[in-house]
């Protein structure tokens, strides 16, 4: 990693009910554009599947959820070395709040900050960070419902559009997925050494 045209090893940790659209769009737009993703959930071996659902806007005061596709993971969380991937991509959706609650979640997402190395977080994959004590002093968004848990962690909820991202450090948020455009370009010029300092949004 780190020069252009080289690709990363991104870990991918999803769980049930995972939101279809923040698990599926990266996991297939990363690959395309030549990294290597292993997608992993706890409890679950390569070749298994996690239950996604869709988050929806559809003008009610909170989204509504239905049941997506099954996605299908492509390595075993028990085999995984942390220290052998570049990068981490967290999707939101129910997952994170039950993930956010195992050790060895959180045991990666602490040497992935504490490393430097390239994190992005969507929607209610903040939680997971938030739990994880990684984001004090930085700047984070996420679904808006999560703002209470990013402040109580120390950092600064970024007050963006639903389709905007925002870069800080080797740290990649965004609130929903109407923001993958935003959110996979910024994550991608972070993995190749790009702007990997200033704040966009």
């Amino acid at each position: 990693m780190g020069g252009q045209g080289v690709s990363a090893k991104i870990l991918m940790i999803t769980g049930d009910f995972t939101e279809d659209y923040e698990t599926m769009v990266p996991f297939q737009t990363l690959l395309a554009m030549g990294h290597e993703v292993d997608a992993v959930c706890p409890g679950k071996k390569s070749g298994e599947t996690v239950a996604t659902c869709i988050h929806d806007f559809e003008g009610d005061q909170t989204y509504t959820e239905k049941r997506g596709h099954n996605f299908t993971l492509n390595a075993s969380f028990a085999d995984i070395d942390v220290a052998s991937y570049d990068a981490l991509l967290i999707p939101g959706g129910r997952a994170p709040e039950y993930l956010r609650l195992d050790a060895e979640v959180l045991a990666a997402v602490k040497h992935f900050m504490d490393e430097g190395k390239p994190v992005a977080a969507i929607c209610h994959g903040a939680q997971i960070l938030t739990a994880a004590q990684v984001v004090d002093g930085r700047t984070v968004s996420a679904y808006p419902a999560c703002r209470p848990e990013v402040e109580q962690a120390g950092a600064t909820y970024a007050e963006i559009a639903i389709d905007a991202a925002v870069t800080d450090g080797n740290l990649v948020t965004a609130p929903a997925w109407p923001a993958h455009p935003a959110w996979l370009a910024q994550f991608n010029n972070v993995l190749k050494g790009k702007d990997a300092g200033a704040l966009a949004a």
